[in-house]
């Protein structure tokens, strides 16, 4: 039986790959146990700076496995709650790791693939990709969190639209709307998100994983609550090497080496 998570790592840039090719990726019952471990252990491992997920293939992820879902109706209301606690498990282990984590999309996401996908930091997206809030065509309501990324940055009218009609959207689109961070042509997306990542990779790992808690706390907080997190995570960050590693570098006009300061203690 195939791995349903291939794991490899290049340089600082830990590559995580859902393997379900002959369903288009569809999400595993391995997934669940593989993705959440693979990103501890990423996030425990000071030689990776950043994180790409993507999919085997020319697919990124068809979403829940319909031959799977087709079964439920025979179990509980409870047992049903504890299955669809599995995916969002997985999508609240990709939003607490500390490293940033891109996803590289090729052929399209549906349903809880889009989910995946948009739990991500950042999105690198081939311009022909399809995506589609799909469960309204089986009868289903949507999961993963999928409404509350989509609600981060369409209306209500178009949120509402997307889920009531399944439509697909381009990586165009999505990368108008804008949800993508980087749109390249068809089979490009690994190449241009691992350039990505390396760049990152390079960056502070601390400030790196406070500035994703920033970033991810923004959108539900107000102002006050978002700057007394914003004071609270600067005034470590000056205390913090990696501040006198930059500004050092800075004022004798070289590149700073975080590198070098992954895995200590400030």
């Amino acid at each position: 039986m195939n791995a349903a998570l291939l794991t490899r790592q290049e340089g600082a840039v830990f590559i995580l790959t859902n393997n379900n090719p002959a369903a288009r990726n569809a999400i595993t019952a391995g997934l669940y146990a593989a993705l959440p471990a693979a990103l501890r252990a990423a996030q425990a491992d000071p030689t990776v700076g950043a994180i790409v997920l993507t999919g085997t293939g020319d697919f990124f992820c068809a979403g829940g496995d319909l031959k799977q879902l087709a079964t439920r109706r025979e179990l509980s209301l409870p047992q049903r709650h504890e299955r669809i606690a599995c995916l969002h498990d997985l999508i609240r282990a990709i939003r607490a790791c500390e490293k940033p984590v891109i996803a590289a999309v090729e052929g399209g996401a549906a349903g809880a693939g889009l989910s995946l996908a948009m739990a991500c930091d950042l999105l690198v997206v081939a311009r022909d990709a399809s995506f589609s809030m799909a469960y309204v065509k089986v009868g289903l309501t949507p999961d993963g969190g999928a409404t509350a990324f989509l609600a981060e940055f369409v209306s209500r009218q178009i949120l509402t639209e997307l889920c009531l009609t399944g439509a697909p959207m381009t990586g165009e689109r999505l990368h108008a709307m804008g949800a993508v961070n980087r749109l390249t042509e068809k089979g490009a997306a690994l190449a241009e998100a691992m350039v990505l990542a390396a760049r990152i990779a390079k960056g502070p790992a601390r400030a790196t994983a406070r500035i994703k808690a920033l970033c991810g706390h923004a959108y539900g907080a107000d102002l006050d609550a978002q700057m007394t997190l914003e004071a609270e995570l600067m005034a470590v960050s000056q205390g913090d090497d990696e501040a006198a590693e930059g500004m050092t570098a800075f004022f004798a006009k070289r590149s700073p080496d975080f590198v070098a300061l992954r895995g200590k203690s400030t």
